[in-house]
């Protein structure tokens, strides 16, 4: 028998990290090649870890709601195969006292205020009986939670884990400082400028009180209902958006009857020889690339005062989840795919968003971002610029509209197919000219379809 040491595998270019979701294998389960052992969570998608091997799960070296470095040895399988490249079965590593003592005072160090803390402070972080994260220390020391405070917050982890988000919701929801509980009951020093101020026993009590809050609960006829981790992760990059960028927001009326009809025309031979759906959304990628390759300087991202031009044209579609999230499945390089190959890779992304099959690499390094509110029903709208991207498109539902034409014999009236495209930019770097011209020449695009197009 030999011993297997399954390592949280690679998620994409940018992720250094992952959440424990939950463990769906056990110590002493049996496991067939390519079983799910767990589910685990990014801060873009949640993903499932296969075994790589059969045999006998012997020890799961994270909890649930434990972060985890990419690499990091996550579990202890028995296999009958003798891996030589993996490590003797061994105790997760465990650093002493001192070691672990040290490792406190660089992170005490590295926090201004925090020269004069008293040997006391630090000891008792130390010889705490309670496992916390890395994470969870970093944050407790970055926002000067002592000791005894971080050990009287109720965990919602396993076995009462504290998580990060517990520790986060415990930070934003107190409502007063750490020394004023401290002086209700029982004498104290003084806890502004300290990271370990002396709790009693008797504190202990105030301070979970103050932190207990039930998932959803019931006041009279309103029902309070938290958000889910995918809902605060949206809520913080929105909001984080908004404080970044200077949103505008163009609009654009485009005739769209030719592109309507052409689709109309093919749609039914297509999915016959490709067994694939074409819908608007890779016809309106292909406009957005080409426009994009027109007008490049759309295609950035701002780091402090420089402008970084990105060479890819990678395009984001943002895609709306069973629960009422939504997700951004990026497909890469688009502009070096003909409309075949848009509307495959529109329609897997799309399909495994849905069914929360996404690899987390899969929904980073966008560089631009297209939504279609006209999927539910919406005329125009002004999203919220993706960052750290510059622009994204909205496009509205198409609707039959009586509209002027000009011809030969003058004009006339007709009912055409019409849609509002509406381009929010950050003023910051994108000025009206550009991304008033570039929304026009999406429309252009758009507008111009052959109707005589093979495909």
């Amino acid at each position: 028998m030999a011993q297997y040491e399954l390592l949280l595998p690679k998620m994409g270019e940018s992720v250094a990290e992952a959440t424990v979701i939950k463990w769906l294998k056990q110590p002493g389960d049996m496991i067939s090649l390519d079983d799910t052992l767990l589910e685990i969570a990014t801060d873009k998608v949640d993903s499932e870890v296969p075994s790589p091997v059969s045999g006998k799960l012997i020890k799961q070296l994270y909890a649930e709601d434990d972060v985890v470095q990419v690499g990091a040895v996550i579990a202890l399988i028995e296999t009958e195969i003798d891996n030589k490249s993996a490590a003797p079965a061994a105790e997760p590593e465990q650093n002493e006292p001192e070691e672990e003592l040290q490792n406190i005072e660089n992170i005490i160090d590295n926090i201004p205020g925090t020269e004069n803390l008293t040997d006391a402070a630090e000891v008792n972080v130390a010889v705490s009986d309670r496992f916390y994260s890395p994470l969870v220390r970093n944050i407790a020391a970055q926002e000067q939670i002592s000791p005894a405070e971080l050990d009287a917050i109720t965990g919602s982890g396993s076995e009462g884990r504290l998580t990060k988000d517990d520790l986060l919701n415990y930070i934003s929801n107190r409502a007063q400082p750490v020394q004023q509980i401290s002086e209700k009951t029982a004498a104290t020093p003084d806890t502004s400028n300290a990271i370990a101020p002396n709790i009693t026993a008797d504190a202990v009590p105030a301070v979970k009180s103050s932190i207990a809050q039930p998932a959803s609960s019931m006041s009279g006829a309103d029902e309070i209902i938290e958000m889910d981790r995918m809902g605060k992760l949206i809520a913080d990059h929105m909001v984080m958006s908004k404080h970044t960028s200077a949103h505008v927001t163009s609009f654009v009326e485009a005739d769209v009857t030719n592109m309507v009809l052409w689709r109309e025309r093919v749609k039914k031979n297509f999915e016959k020889r490709e067994n694939e759906k074409i819908t608007f959304t890779p016809i309106f990628i292909e406009a957005v690339a080409k426009a994009i390759k027109d007008f490049p300087l759309i295609n950035v991202s701002v780091n402090g005062t420089s402008v970084i031009r990105k060479k890819d044209i990678n395009i984001g579609m943002a895609a709306a989840l069973p629960s009422g999230n939504l997700i951004v499945p990026v497909i890469k390089n688009a502009d070096q795919l003909n409309l075949v190959g848009l509307t495959k890779s529109v329609n897997d992304l799309a399909g495994r968003a849905r069914a929360s099959k996404l690899k987390p690499d899969e929904t980073q390094n966008g560089t631009f971002t297209l939504t279609n509110v006209g999927s539910f029903g919406n005329v125009m709208g002004t999203p919220i610029i993706n960052q750290p991207q510059v622009a994204i498109l909205a496009v509205g539902t198409i609707k039959k509209k009586p509209a002027v034409l000009e011809t030969e014999y003058g004009d006339v009236i007709a009912i055409r197919h019409m849609m509002f495209l509406s381009l929010s930019y950050d003023h910051r770097v994108v000025n009206g000219a550009l991304g008033g011209t570039f929304v026009r020449r999406v429309a252009d695009y758009l507008e111009n379809w052959d109707f005589n197009r093979e495909i």
